[in-house]
């Protein structure tokens, strides 16, 4: 038997309430196997648990392809509500993911199941995104029957990827509160509190550009533990006992973790493909069992749910396509290996599968996505040691290149403040704004999970300006026709290259100002056809760097005005192909906004700033200053 056959029924015992140790407990829905008229089946059956800080309930999310779907291939299935979440008690414990509860929390979950009757001693962990943080705190705490994870879209590092980058805040975790807001136990029997914080998020587009937040000028106030994190969020720009906390950084503590079976799944799309890879590379290096990566072209939500074969504007071939039939097949052959004991091989597989993108014919499908396609490829590490890394030189003639004579110059622009460079696509998520229901719709019927609509697109998307895009305004130009976007790019590819890994940039700059940004986005540019004129400019990885931090995150050091300054902006790994042909493009510029807040160049306390002030800034070539950026090159492709 190479699979569990599908063959219970399931019986539900709802918001079972399940002592933590220090007397709080959590309502827990036990879904265990039955017949076919809902008796249950005498046995001991192996566990997963999936914890959330959303609706444990969720039919679509959890109940479904969680609870239905492991419950009729012979597991029970345990959904909690985390502490101060949904049913459970704590109220006002609840502090986003900076929760120091969850590693206990999770032990003592797990160690309950295996005490059931029902449980042969063996518990596996589902969920994604703040589901799969839940799982790393637990490992961390080693439960002697955790015995194998399947951890999806996982920040590891809140600091550096879920709510600042680069020194930057990622402005989708202001728009992830108003999610945990509006449903949060504080403000349950408060209609007040809730409705204000509904309107806010259906005005998040008017709530991003009201800066600096301060305590008590965001609806978020509502709910006192949550409007603490977010200033945590929006004026830490130092690394302090804040982002140090095991719950927001897993990273230094990696080697507490359990040495269990282990799957890292993410999209190179996905804001924490950085903390997936790293985990991963981590846990393989320090594990004797096995540990597994999966990295596909998605975003924070594709392998789940539906599903698709396209992200943003851009189709990646039907092999994309997982959602939950492809998932959950997947992770039903891992947790029959290791909580069944089910010899099906698994273990024998290569340890990383990635999506390599490209290699589409760039046609048009009939939904208007570009045909960029692309193929899924097995190999035995991350990063690959085959990759050769390989330096483009910024040239001040706008030029990439290999080698090239760099002459002395420089390029400046004026970073405005007032006037930011639009985020067209993005690695967000939870940046969404709620669509307002028109009258005489029943918002009963219509959840804030129905209504959520992305300020910025999570995934790529063509980069020219447009009317529903933040920050855009007429005539709507390509960023590489901004004064404000300094474009470097190669000359058309003469044979095909692909880039697998993380990526680097390397930049000599001045500004005018104490304080500002610098960010670097990689795009595989497609020549024009008849379907996209203007050809199209697919964005792949960018981040940015606030200039206080460029000689690390421990303290700030400011500019001086006019002296010349090395930085270096890591972008996150991808992995594509660019095709014969295709130009590779590096933008520099000052802002990305809403995807990241704005600087307003005055150098003043870190979200505490009275004004802001228009910044001249310049790259600089030459006389020892070499621009580049250094591309982990597949040389066998």
């Amino acid at each position: 038997m190479s699979q569990s056959p599908a063959e219970f029924g399931i019986n539900a015992s709802l918001d079972v309430m399940v002592p933590m140790r220090d007397g709080v407990r959590l309502a827990t829905d036990v879904y265990r196997p039955a017949d076919q008229n809902g008796n249950l089946i005498d046995g001991r059956f192996p566990v997963i648990l999936g914890r959330t800080s959303y609706d444990k309930s969720n039919p679509v999310i959890w109940v479904n392809p969680v609870a239905r779907f492991f419950v009729s291939h012979g597991y029970v299935v345990l959904l909690q509500d985390l502490r101060g979440r949904g049913l459970s008690e704590g109220t006002g414990q609840y502090h986003h993911t900076a929760n120091q509860f969850e590693g206990p929390d999770g032990y003592d979950t797990i160690e309950w199941a295996a005490a059931q009757p029902w449980c042969n001693g063996k518990v596996g962990m589902v969920g994604s995104s703040h589901g799969g943080i839940v799982q790393n705190m637990a490992s961390l705490y080693r439960p002697p029957h955790l015995a194998a994870l399947w951890v999806d879209v996982a920040p590891t590092n809140a600091f550096r990827d879920e709510a600042r980058q680069g020194g930057a805040m990622g402005l989708h975790m202001f728009g992830a509160m108003f999610l945990h807001a509006y449903d949060s136990q504080e403000i349950r029997d408060n209609p007040q509190a809730i409705a204000e914080v509904q309107e806010g998020a259906e005005r998040l587009r008017e709530q991003v550009y009201n800066t600096p937040f301060t305590r008590g000028s965001t609806p978020i106030k509502n709910v006192p533990n949550l409007e603490e994190t977010l200033m945590h969020y929006y004026q830490d720009g130092v690394y302090n006992d804040f982002w140090a906390q095991e719950s927001m950084n897993q990273t230094p503590h990696f080697a507490r973790m359990a040495d269990i079976p282990a799957v890292y799944s993410g999209g190179w799309y996905d804001p924490f493909a950085w903390d997936v890879t790293e985990q991963f590379a981590h846990m393989a290096a320090q594990n004797s069992s096995p540990q597994r990566l999966v990295m596909g072209p998605w975003n924070h939500l594709m392998i789940r749910g539906a599903g698709s074969s396209s992200v943003g504007e851009v189709n990646f071939g039907p092999s994309a396509h997982w959602g939950d039939p492809v998932y959950n097949a997947r992770r039903l052959r891992w947790f029959d290996r290791w909580l069944k004991d089910i010899l099906n091989g698994v273990e024998d597989e290569s340890p990383v599968e990635i999506f390599v993108m490209g290699g589409g014919d760039g046609g048009s499908t009939d939904r208007g996505h570009l045909r960029h396609g692309g193929e899924w490829r097995t190999e035995s590490e991350w990063p690959l040691e085959r990759a050769d890394q390989r330096e483009l030189h910024l040239t001040s003639d706008g030029g990439l290149a290999d080698s090239a004579q760099i002459e002395p110059g420089l390029t400046e622009w004026t970073h405005d403040p007032a006037n930011p460079v639009p985020s067209l696509g993005a690695n967000v998520t939870g940046l969404y704004e709620w669509v307002q229901l028109p009258d005489g719709i029943d918002e009963a019927y219509v959840p804030p999970r129905a209504r959520m609509k992305s300020m910025i697109i999570d995934g790529p998307i063509h980069q020219r300006e447009r009317a529903d895009a933040t920050g855009s305004a007429p005539p709507y130009p390509l960023l590489s026709e901004r004064a404000d976007v300094n474009v470097f790019q190669t000359e058309p590819l003469t044979e095909s290259i692909e880039v697998t890994g993380p990526i680097e940039v390397t930049l000599w700059v001045s500004s005018s100002a104490l304080d500002t940004d610098f960010t670097a986005k990689l795009l595989d540019i497609y020549p024009p056809t008849s379907d996209y004129p203007d050809g199209f400019h697919l964005a792949l990885a960018d981040s940015i760097l606030r200039a206080r931090f460029r000689e690390g995150f421990d303290g700030e050091v400011f500019m001086e005005p006019g002296t010349v300054y090395e930085v270096k902006i890591p972008l996150p790994p991808i992995s594509n192909l660019f095709a014969e042909g295709h130009r590779i493009r590096l933008d520099i510029a000052s802002s990305n906004f809403p995807r990241f807040d704005i600087n307003p160049n005055t150098g003043e306390p870190m979200g505490r700033h009275t004004k802001s002030v228009s910044a001249t800034n310049a790259l600089h070539f030459g006389s020892g200053h070499t621009p580049r950026i250094t591309l982990p090159v597949i040389p066998d492709r």
